[in-house]
């Protein structure tokens, strides 16, 4: 068994992912499911990155609304996006 180096950056990229993972489900426990998600929030949902995100909005994958610099997601769009992407095994 090989052994991995674990790193600071390491660490702090999963706290920054667990503890986003803990808010969605907070959010989601107190009915506080917001409408318009960031594109870092659709990143962990999907489990992409950002160039992929990036390309799904490119070739109109998935509907985005810029507000200023900042890229909004409609939560409706990804759940659809996901349930037409399902596969049936």
């Amino acid at each position: 068994m090989a052994a991995q180096i674990v790193t600071t950056e390491d660490f702090e990229e999963f706290k920054k992912e667990l503890l986003g993972e803990i808010n969605q489900l907070f959010d989601l426990k107190l009915g506080n499911v917001r409408r318009w998600l960031k594109s870092d929030e659709v990143q962990r949902m999907l489990k992409v990155s950002p160039g992929t995100l990036q390309t799904l909005r490119l070739n109109g994958t998935i509907p985005f609304t810029k507000v200023g610099g900042t890229i909004f997601y409609d939560l409706e769009d990804i759940n659809r996006i996901l349930t037409e992407s399902k596969q049936q095994h």
